[in-house]
């Protein structure tokens, strides 16, 4: 899979997802040793897949402004659709006061 940002979802991972929910929500709580956090740090472990997705996303729209110099994605651009989706609701909470 290459990451490790297990969904509990996942109908051949649950156990694992809901053991990565958790390890979460004790780093959350501060309830995790440093050698635990560090352990998990040291193989790439998202602690918040949120923001990491968000990160994603803004990492994704800085190439695009860099080839095309604006970041008027469409969302019926095929090879940026879900870019597009992204910057959309991001232009939404904008109106609405709503990011963080």
């Amino acid at each position: 899979h290459g990451h490790c940002n297990v969904s509990r979802n996942d109908e051949g991972n649950k156990s694992l997802g809901e053991w990565v929910r958790k390890q979460r929500m004790f780093y959350k709580k501060n309830a995790l040793s440093s050698d635990r956090i560090q352990q998990l740090n040291s193989i790439g472990f998202i602690w918040d897949p949120c923001d990491h997705s968000w990160n994603e996303n803004f990492d994704q729209l800085c190439v695009f402004k860099t080839q095309h110099g604006h970041c008027n994605v469409s969302r019926n651009d095929e090879g940026n659709k879900s870019l597009g989706e992204w910057v959309r609701k991001q232009r939404m909470f904008y109106k609405k006061n709503a990011l963080s």
